[in-house]
C-alpha cells in the first residue's frame, strides 16, 4: 500500500495494577464544568434514571469499543484506528479537541488556586466581617445584608432587603473584582495579569507531576492515589455542608420524586452521557491502550459508568445542598449564585465554624480533580503522539515540557476579557463534536471493521462472545441517540450564540471545520499513496493495516485463529486481508 509499516512502542508500559484503568476513567469524570453551571441545569434523582438506560444501551457498549481499540492495538487514538486507516484523520480531530479543552480547563484549575491563598488571611475578604474593606455598596445588596438567624451581620443597616429583589454573593463579587476576566467584556482586549498569575502554580505543578511520574506505572500510582483523595475530600465535605442551614432541604428535595424530573433528566443526561468519554473524546482509547491483553474491559467498563454515575450523584447533592442554602437566606429575595462550586461556595463556607479550613479543604478537592483532568488528557495526547510517530520517542522528555510549555501560554488567552468567551465556546461544542465523532466511530467499527470481525477480536482477547444484542443496539439504537444529543448540542449552540460576540463565534467555527477536514484530508492521502482505481484504492485503505496484538505470542495465536475463522465478506466492502496483495 506505500504506507510504513506500523511499529508498536515496546517500552509504553503497563498499569502498576489493573484497576488503575478503572480509578483513570473515573478521573475523567471530575470536569467540574458538569457541575454548579448554568449551563448542566439540576437534575433529581429521578431525573437520573434515563442516564441508566442510556448507560445500558450506549455508555457500556461504546466504553467496550473505546477499551477494545486501545487494549487490542496498544496503541492511542491515533494509531488505533489501524483498525480503518482511511479515518485515522478522526484521531488528529480528537488531538485538536483533546489540546482545546486543556487549554480552556486550565482556568478551572487556577480558580481554585486564587481562594486557597485569600483563605490564609486572617479574616476572609468575602466574609461578611471583610465585605467592608472592598466593596461598594452601590453595587447593590449581598447575602451579608440579609437578616440571617445564623448569625450574619449588617454592614450598612440603612440598606433595606427591599431595596432589590436580587442579591449577590459575596465571593463571585470579589472574584469580579479582583479579575477583569470575569467582568463584561470591553472593546479594548486588556490583559488581567493577575489572572496569568494563577497559571503559573499551576502549570509548574503540572511540569513536576510529569517530571517524577512520566512512566505509566507510576503515573497511575499517583492518579490512583489523586482521585482517592478527592473523592475523600468530597465526602469529608458533603458530610460538613449537609449541617448547613437549609441543605436538609435540598436534600429532601433532590430524593423526592417528581415526574417533570424525568423530563428534565432526558435532557441534561445526553449530555451526561457523552463526558463519560472524556472531553477529549478518545482519552478511554488512549488509557486502556495500558491494559493487560487479557483485561476484561467488558466487567471494567460497568464498574467505571457505575462508578461515574455515584460521582455524579454525589457533586450534584453538594449542588443541591448549596443552592438551597442560598435560596433559604430570604423568601423575598433571588440570591444570584453564579457557577456555584467555583465561586459562589465561598461564601457558603464562610458562614461556617472555622471557615478558612473549610474553604481551603473545599478548593483543595477542586483543585486536585483540575489537576487529575489536565494531566490525565496530557497524558493521553503525550502518549498517542509517541505511539504514531516513532521519532518522538527519542526526545520524550523535550516532547513532553515543550507541549506542556505550548499549552501553559495558550491558557493564558483566558487572562484577555474576550478570551474566556471563545474557549468556552468549545465547552459548549462538545457536545456536537462527541457525537459527530462517536456516529463515525460506530460506522468505522461496526460497518467498515465489520461487526463480525470485532465479535471475533474481542473473544479472542477476552475469552468470551460480545452478545449479538449489544451489536444491534450499537449499530441501530446508539445512533439514534447519538443524534438525539447532536440535535441538543446544535440547538445549544444556537442559545449560547450571542451577537455581541460574532467575531468570537467565527473564529472558533472556523478551527471547528478547519480541523474537521483533517478526517477526509488525511483519507485522500492515504488513497492517493495507492495504486489501482479509486474504488480498489479506498477499498483497500479500509482494511485493518498491522492490526494485531504487539506481544508475539498473542500475535500469533492470533494468526492461526484468523486462519482457522472463516469471515463474512463485508456488505459495504471486501475486508478480507489480502496477504499478498
Amino acid at each position: 500500500m506505500g504506507s510504513k509499516t506500523a511499529s508498536p512502542d515496546l517500552g509504553r508500559g503497563l498499569w502498576e495494577k489493573p484497576t488503575d484503568y478503572i480509578v483513570a476513567c473515573l478521573g475523567l469524570t471530575l470536569q467540574m464544568h458538569l457541575f454548579g453551571s448554568s449551563f448542566y441545569s439540576l437534575t433529581l434523582v429521578l431525573g437520573m434514571l434515563p442516564y441508566f438506560l442510556y448507560m445500558v444501551i450506549l455508555v457500556v457498549p461504546v466504553l467496550v469499543i473505546h477499551s477494545f481499540m486501545g487494549q487490542f492495538s496498544s496503541s492511542g487514538f491515533i494509531s488505533a484506528f489501524r483498525l480503518a486507516p482511511f479515518f485515522k484523520g478522526i484521531g488528529y480531530v480528537n488531538l485538536f479537541l483533546t489540546t482545546s479543552f486543556i487549554i480552556y480547563y486550565g482556568t478551572q484549575a487556577a480558580i481554585p488556586i486564587f481562594y486557597i491563598w485569600y483563605s490564609f488571611y486572617p479574616i476572609l475578604p468575602w466574609s461578611c466581617e471583610g465585605l467592608s474593606s472592598w466593596f461598594n455598596e452601590s453595587q447593590g445588596l449581598t447575602t451579608c445584608h440579609l437578616t440571617m438567624e445564623s448569625g450574619y451581620s449588617y454592614i450598612n443597616s440603612s440598606i433595606h432587603a427591599n431595596d432589590s429583589k436580587h442579591v449577590h454573593v459575596p465571593s463571585y463579587l470579589y472574584n469580579k473584582y479582583k479579575f477583569i476576566t470575569f467582568r463584561y467584556p470591553t472593546e479594548d482586549y486588556q490583559v488581567d495579569w493577575n489572572f496569568v498569575g494563577l497559571y503559573v502554580p499551576i502549570w509548574a505543578t503540572i511540569a513536576v507531576i510529569f517530571y517524577k511520574f512520566s512512566e505509566t506505572a507510576k503515573f497511575g500510582k499517583f492518579i490512583r492515589y489523586m482521585v482517592i483523595a478527592t473523592l475523600c475530600l468530597l465526602l469529608v465535605c458533603f458530610v460538613r455542608i449537609s449541617f448547613l442551614p437549609g441543605a436538609m432541604k435540598g436534600l429532601e428535595r433532590y430524593f423526592t420524586p417528581k415526574v417533570r424530573d424525568v423530563d428534565r433528566g432526558f435532557g441534561r443526561t445526553f449530555f451526561m452521557v457523552i463526558h463519560a468519554f472524556g472531553a477529549g473524546w478518545g482519552s478511554v482509547i488512549a488509557l486502556s491502550s495500558f491494559n493487560g491483553f487479557r483485561t476484561n474491559i467488558m466487567s471494567y467498563s460497568w464498574i467505571i459508568s457505575i462508578g461515574q454515575v455515584i460521582i455524579l450523584i454525589m457533586f450534584d447533592l453538594v449542588d443541591f445542598m448549596l443552592s438551597y442554602y442560598f435560596t433559604g437566606l430570604s423568601e423575598d429575595h433571588d440570591v444570584i449564585s453564579l457557577w456555584m462550586f467555583f465561586l459562589s461556595s465561598a461564601s457558603a463556607l464562610s458562614s461556617m465554624g472555622w471557615p478558612n479550613l473549610w474553604t481551603i479543604l473545599f478548593y483543595t478537592m477542586l483543585l486536585m480533580a483540575g489537576l487529575i483532568v489536565l494531566t490525565t488528557q496530557i497524558f493521553t495526547i503525550l502518549q498517542s503522539l509517541f505511539d504514531e510517530f516513532e521519532t518522538l520517542r527519542k526526545r520524550k522528555m523535550e516532547v513532553t515540557f515543550g507541549l506542556i510549555g505550548g499549552l501553559a501560554v495558550c491558557s493564558c488567552a483566558h487572562s484577555i476579557d474576550h478570551g474566556m468567551i471563545f474557549f468556552m465556546a468549545f465547552l459548549h461544542n462538545i457536545s456536537v463534536t462527541h457525537s459527530v465523532l462517536h456516529l463515525l466511530l460506530l460506522f468505522v467499527v461496526m460497518w467498515i471493521y465489520g461487526w463480525e470481525r470485532f465479535q471475533r477480536d474481542i473473544k479472542f482477547m477476552l475469552g468470551q462472545p460480545f452478545a449479538s444484542w449489544k451489536v444491534f443496539t450499537l449499530c441501530f439504537i446508539a445512533p439514534l441517540i447519538l443524534l438525539g444529543c447532536l440535535v441538543s448540542g446544535i440547538k445549544l449552540l444556537i442559545e449560547e450564540h450571542y451577537p455581541m460576540y460574532t467575531t468570537v463565534h467565527t473564529i472558533h467555527y472556523i478551527l471547528l471545520v478547519l480541523s474537521a477536514l483533517a478526517i477526509p484530508g488525511y483519507g485522500y492521502y492515504y488513497v492517493y499513496q495507492n495504486s489501482g482505481s479509486f474504488c480498489e484504492r479506498f477499498r483497500r485503505t479500509c482494511r485493518p493495516t498491522d492490526w494485531y496484538p504487539v506481544v508475539e505470542e498473542h500475535r500469533q495465536r492470533y494468526g492461526e485463529a484468523i486462519g482457522q475463522t472463516e469471515v463474512t465478506d463485508h456488505p459495504l466492502f471486501e475486508l478480507i486481508d489480502d496477504v499478498n496483495e
